[in-house]
């Protein structure tokens, strides 16, 4: 079953073209990104498995344009992959937020987009660039079946006195607010995988997967269900993030406000745009200068790693004792595949819970699947890749089978 998936952002389209014969069978025919749309000139990087990248430049004035030229690539004779569009037989959608509506994956009916439109209030930045693709296929290609796979369906199991904020019951009850956490399709795909590779049952476990990136979550995960997560109604709680100043007194929003004379967009703007690690370290919202910085000897770039370590391991912490225990750590994301550092501080940290960690592993591992604690350590650790598109890929098979 060949797959189209789309990753719509509010100027930008990824995509992947999988072909997927089971969930541990597919191949992977093409990639590519869609930037800059709806400027003078947006920018195609497109890659047939296999060969070199192309970068094409061409003027795309919207979501429907673009994804109208992707479809053209893929058919065409220097860069294609398919014989004609009729090959897909479905397409994947990330969706950022499913709210109360979608406890998993969802065929794209007239209900269910008008639910994730409803969502679009949530996720200001995000659903609504995600109905444009939706909307696009449906002018493109009307009678594809097409999925939405949700960034916070996974974690709807999580019980209401994890999810509830201790605020006016009716704003639960008016407007829905509540903790929805995000990368539910990254915790699930990663925390499957470490039970497959160290020989655990996903459904009898105690997991902790992080996610960590320009982005960064943390996830419990017992017996198979999220618990509990560190992203909350917006993307903006939790961790120490690139832009984003993660957990927070909500008195210092106010404060603020006041003090530098700003309205709820001016705010919001210093809490997601301007905080977290380039806010800290006044460098770089990326963890690679800011770690080369600490190395030259900026005290800035190490406080805010000071700052980011901690606030994993107190996360780890926290869910460690909400389940009564943890079987396994796992790190996925940017930083969390890439920072043996991080990794190692953790370990070091948890030694107290049985962690038996094993550095000769952890050293220099980037972008692998790898066990970091030695056989027999009662709490495993280890580094996973994610790959949130064939999670999309694999739901989008499953739905469309039924």
């Amino acid at each position: 079953m060949i797959i189209l998936v789309l990753n719509c952002g509010s100027s930008s389209i990824k995509y992947q073209v999988l072909d997927m014969k089971s969930e541990q069978d597919y191949l992977l025919l093409a990639k590519g990104i869609v930037e800059r749309i709806g400027m003078e000139m947006a920018v195609f990087k497109h890659q047939v498995s296999g060969r070199a990248k192309q970068v094409i430049e061409t003027p795309v004035s919207d979501h429907t344009e673009g994804i109208k030229q992707v479809l053209d690539l893929l058919v065409s004779a220097e860069s294609g992959v398919l014989t004609s569009l009729e090959d897909i037989q479905a397409v994947g959608h990330r969706v950022a937020h499913g709210g109360e509506f979608f406890h998993a994956s969802a065929l794209i009916d007239e209900q269910a987009e008008k639910n994730i439109e409803a969502c679009c209030a949530l996720a200001p930045l995000h659903n609504p660039a995600n109905l444009m693709g939706i909307r696009a296929m449906k002018t493109l290609l009307p009678k594809l079946p097409q999925v939405a796979v949700f960034d916070t369906s996974f974690h709807q199991t999580i019980p209401d006195y994890a999810f509830m904020y201790a605020i006016p019951y009716k704003y639960y009850t008016q407007y829905k607010v509540r903790r929805y956490g995000f990368h539910g399709t990254s915790h699930k795909f990663v925390a499957q995988k470490g039970c497959a590779m160290l020989g655990l049952d996903f459904n009898a476990s105690r997991i902790v997967t992080c996610h960590l990136g320009n982005g960064g979550s943390v996830a419990a995960i017992l017996n198979g269900k999220s618990i509990d997560t560190s992203m909350g109604f917006t993307p903006i709680e939790g961790m120490l993030m690139g832009t984003r100043c993660g957990d927070i007194d909500a008195g210092v929003v106010t404060f603020l406000q006041e003090k530098e004379g700003l309205d709820a967009a001016g705010i919001n703007a210093v809490l997601n745009k301007e905080s977290g690690a380039i806010g800290v370290s006044g460098i770089s919202s990326d963890m690679r200068d800011i770690e080369v910085a600490n190395e030259n000897g900026n005290k800035r770039a190490g406080l805010t790693l000071n700052m980011f370590f901690y606030r994993v391991l107190k996360y780890i912490g926290a869910y460690t004792a909400a389940m009564k225990g943890v079987d396994l750590i796992v790190f996925t994301g940017g930083i969390g595949e890439n920072d043996p550092d991080l990794r190692a501080y953790i370990g070091e940290h948890l030694a107290f819970l049985g962690v038996d960690f094993n550095p000769a592993s952890n050293k220099g591992v980037r972008g692998k699947d790898v066990e970091l604690t030695h056989p027999g350590s009662k709490v495993k650790i280890a580094v996973l890749t994610t790959d949130e598109e064939l999670v999309i890929a694999t739901d989008t098979m499953h739905l469309i089978k039924q």
